[in-house]
This record gives structure tokens, sequence and C-alpha cells, in this order.
């Protein structure tokens, strides 16, 4: 008697960031054959150079914050002098320490990561992949990318990342002209370092750095910081900076950052010109899709060089799949762990519900931190959409009085008949926690009576929501 076994599906992953971390966990657990190729390290760009160092760092700036706002709540430090008297201390940032506690974290959270793909059967190769038509990658291993290994694949999942965007005439030099990615070998801090660029990244880089203690201009080609958010946060953060000794300028397109003895110099279009210590470069990203075989194997590629996917991660060629910032989707970590997932999914057969990415919550780790999700205000005037917005300052709150908290609001933005949640802003210390909430309403299409039947602990931030939820059935009433 002779048994025959049905093969394991083989599933071929490039890039072990975000997304294709959680396709190959997704795909083992399903009992495929993984092999996931990665260049630098498990985790990518996001573990490794992105989110996780840019936020240990944003983390380090709020403490700071926090304590030079202390004495406002009745706390004070000091230490007593030679004189026996009480003298104010100074706060001392020693970035290197920073800098190597961060890079520290991110090689801990990739070795984490690392040892779970172990742990559930995925064969990990170290090097550069690419594609050799629709059912095979080469991975370029050994010193130099001398070695090639080809891995045969029924389903390939492209989950390479991005890369800053580098212009000819600022071409970051690691010292002085500086990507993202850069920021962690410096060793001192910035005695004044020039933003160019307002959105997110620029804004989150901008605030951490004024709250660290350096000098701060931010340099926006746009009227606003964060030009494509909610208008009413890009204010408050606005007010915020300026408060706190940051300059703004708007308006104010960068021609070209040139390294002088001292620092940089920054020209702008209109012959202005800015110096300063450092100058970090925050105009975008490009997708790391060049040169992987994609358009050879018939993949669709847009005008920016993303692969084009549908709602389920699918590229134009049926067995491969491109997920992460390498796709044309939100350029966020928990939409790629979203579209690597799916991606496993439903090459494996399993059932899959694709997502809405209007309904994916985002954050700016700013301070104070500005989070949405859902329609937002802009298209509700711009006749997209039909909505109620209504929007509770967190002056009116006890919880944010209690903590000092003086900036911020939530706001809830429902469609004007069944008053069903659609969308929300909350800007405030850890909006990013606050979002959930009111994600979980867009989501699941409540109302703002669901949300206000809901129970708030007095006195807390979140109650805000409630409270704005209240609100709006009183409009309805009216």
């Amino acid at each position: 008697m002779s048994f025959e076994f049905e093969r394991k599906q083989r599933i071929a992953i490039l890039g072990g960031g975000p997304g294709g971390y959680e396709a190959a966990l997704a795909a083992a657990q399903l009992g495929a054959e993984v092999t996931l190729i990665e260049r630098s390290g498990i985790g990518g760009a996001a573990v490794l150079t992105d989110v996780v160092p840019s936020k240990t760092l944003i983390a380090t700036a709020e403490f700071t914050s926090t304590l030079e706002r202390s004495s406002e709540l009745g706390v004070t430090y000091f230490v007593t002098g030679e004189d026996n008297k009480a003298q104010k201390p100074e706060i001392a940032i020693n970035l290197a320490t920073v800098n190597k506690r961060l890079l520290s974290l991110a090689h801990d959270t990739s070795e984490d990561m690392k040892l779970a793909l172990k742990e559930a059967g995925v064969n990990v190769i170290p090097g550069h992949g690419r594609l050799d038509g629709t059912h095979a990658v080469i991975a370029s291993t050994g010193p130099g990318g001398t070695d090639f290994d080809r891995v045969e694949a029924d389903t390939i999942i492209v989950s390479v990342g991005a890369s800053p965007r580098v212009l000819d005439t600022a071409k970051p030099d690691g010292e002085r002209i500086l990507t993202w990615t850069q920021l962690y070998n410096l060793t001192e801090l910035p005695k004044h370092m020039i933003v160019v660029g307002s959105g997110v990244t620029g804004a989150e880089f901008a605030s951490a750095y004024s709250s660290l203690g350096s000098k701060v201009t931010l340099v926006s080609s746009r009227d606003t910081v964060l030009p494509g958010e909610d208008a009413d946060a890009a204010a408050v953060l606005e007010d915020v900076f300026v408060r706190r000794g940051m300059t703004l300028m708007s308006k104010a397109r960068m021609q070209s950052v040139e390294r002088t003895d001292t620092g940089v110099i920054v020209t702008l279009a209109d012959g202005r010109t800015v110096e300063g210590s450092h100058c970090l470069i925050a105009v975008g990203s490009i997708p790391n899709t060049a040169n992987l075989g994609l358009e050879d194997a018939g993949v669709e590629l847009d005008d920016a060089g993303r692969i084009v996917v549908n709602r389920v991660a699918r590229s134009s060629v049926p067995n491969i799949y491109g997920v992460g910032d390498c796709s044309a989707a939100l350029p966020l970590a928990s939409v790629a762990m979203m579209q690597g997932r799916t991606a496993a999914f439903h090459a494996l057969g399993d059932a899959v519900t694709p997502f809405d990415e209007r309904n994916v919550a985002a954050n700016i780790f700013t301070q104070p931190e500005v989070a949405s999700v859902g329609w937002s205000q802009a298209e509700i005037e711009q006749g997209i959409i039909r909505g109620t917005i209504f929007k509770l300052p967190l002056t009116a709150n006890p919880r944010a009085k209690m903590q000092g908290i003086r900036d911020g609001f939530v706001k809830l933005i429902t469609t004007t008949t069944s008053r069903t949640v659609i969308g929300g802003v909350v800007v405030a210390p850890r909006a990013s926690e606050l979002i959930f909430p009111i994600a979980l309403a867009v989501e699941h299409r409540l109302t703002v009576d669901d949300v206000a039947k809901s129970f708030a602990i007095y006195p807390s931030i979140s109650g805000s929501i409630v409270d704005a939820a209240r609100a709006l059935h009183q409009v309805e009433r009216k």
C-alpha cells in the first residue's frame, strides 16, 4: 500500500519588516513551508532605524518635558549649593546614552522577532532577495552578496519597505545633513536643528529635539504644519511649537542644504538662508522596489514605484503579493502587519475579511499627540459625505486640569441622520491610546448613543469621548 501526501505550500517572503514578519508567522501557523529573506535584520527599517528608535527618542523627550513643567503642579527639584541654599538643577541630555539605549531596544526587539520566527519553523536567509520569474526568488548571501540561493515558491510576498527620499541638492552626509535613519549616530545634542519638511516625520522630530533642548527651525513648503491632517489639530500643534520657542517657516521651499565649517546652511527658493548646526531632511520616502525583478514578473507598479495591490494585498500577478510601505497602501506599521496576515491567509485559502483603510487609526507622536480615524472634517466640508462635527476642548476635562494639560481636544464626526460615528480626532498626551474607542465605534458602526451609554472612568481623559457623544445626542434632539 502506498500513500501520497499533499506537498506543503511554499511561501517566499522578501523583507522581514512588520509586514513580512506577520506574513511569515501567519503562513507558518497554517502549515506552509516559509522562507524569509531579510538583508538588514528581522524587523527591517521599522524596528532598526525607524519606528522603534524614533518613538523611544520621542518618549525620552516627553519625559524631559514633564520634568520641566513639574513646578506648575507644585513639584520642585533642587540641589543644595555650597552656601546651603536651594538651587534649581538643569536638565542635561546625554544624547550618546539616549541613542545607545534606543539602539539597544531596537536590537532586542529584532532578536525577539527572530526567535519567534525560529520557533514557528520559518527558514530565515540573511541577504538580499529578488524575484526570478513568478515562482522563485534568488537570495544573494555571503560576503558582498557573492553566493546565491534559489528558492522555489508557490506564493511570493514582497515586503521590502521604503527608504528616506534623498535630494541631489541636499545630500545627507550622516554627520550634519541627516535622514531620520542617521540621527542615532549623533553623540551630542544639536545646538540648532533645522528640520526640512513639516509632515508627520518632520513634525515628530522637530517636537522631540525641541523638548530635548535643541533650538529648532521647522521649514515647511506648505501653509501649516501637518498639511494633510486635521486643521484644528495642526493649529494646536503650531501654537504649542511656537510657545516652546520653535521657529516655524511656512511657505518656505528648501532649495539646497550645504555643509559649512561649523554646521549647515539651508537656502530657500526665495533666496533666504537659515544657518544651524544640523539639518534633518524629512521630505518623504521612496519604495525599495527597484531591481527586484518585479517588472519582469509582470507586477504592476504605480508612478511612485509602489506595488499596486487590491484589498487582500494581491498584485497584478495572482501569486505575488505586496505589503507595507512598498505597496500603494497607508504607510503605517499597523497596516503592513494587517496586510501581511491578510496576504498569507488569502494565499493559503483561509477565510479573509479585507480591512477598510478608512477605518485605520493613525497617530502622530508629537507633544501633544495627534490621532485620527475615519472620515475627516475636511471631507465633510468639501461635501464628499454629509456629516456632523463636534469638538470638545480638553480644558473642560477635570482630569486634564489635574494633570496641567492645557492643549488638545476630542472631535467626533457622525452621519447627520443616524448619528453613526464615522470619524474622530484626539489631540492630547497619549492620543494614540485614546483613539482606540473611537476606532472601535467607527469599525462597528456604533451611534453616539451607543458610545454615550458606555461608562468612562471619572475623572479620565477618555471621559471627554463620552461627553462629546452625549453632546451630540442633545444636538439630535433639538
